[in-house]
């Protein structure tokens, strides 16, 4: 069974994911994916709603920062799925302090390897590592 973290950040990342394609309107997706996600464990609805309100608050500096940590990707390049973890991953990592860099990439990976492709794990880690790096410089 998935953690309470775990299935906070899996609600963001599908929130985050159905926000951007679609331009969801953004509190009703988290209200649905928590939902959804429910039967799966508790849920720390208070994480997934602070990563959601960072993220989409952080967006511009975030995605700076993910295509800084990734010069070979524009962003535009970059799945959408990724794109998704990443911004959570990175915002973990930039703006909080409960998880160090290397739980959060644990994290991010164990998602991007349930949700994504093995290059989508591949990718967030060398992203997300990158990020951790120039941030302890």
């Amino acid at each position: 069974m998935p953690s309470k973290r775990r299935l906070a950040r899996i609600a963001a990342m599908q929130t985050l994911f159905s926000y951007t394609a679609r331009e969801s309107d953004i509190d009703a997706a988290l209200t649905h994916n928590l939902q959804e996600l429910s039967h799966l464990g508790e849920i720390d609805k208070d994480l997934a709603t602070e990563l959601v309100t960072g993220v989409t608050v952080e967006m511009d500096s975030l995605k700076s920062a993910i295509e800084k940590a990734a010069p070979e990707w524009s962003w535009d390049r970059m799945d959408a799925l990724s794109r998704c973890i990443l911004l959570i991953g990175a915002y973990e990592i930039l703006h909080r302090k409960d998880a160090p860099p290397a739980v959060v990439m644990n994290e991010a990976i164990e998602i991007a390897k349930e949700y994504g492709t093995e290059e989508s794990k591949k990718f967030v880690n060398g992203v997300l590592n990158a990020l951790a790096h120039k941030k302890s410089e």
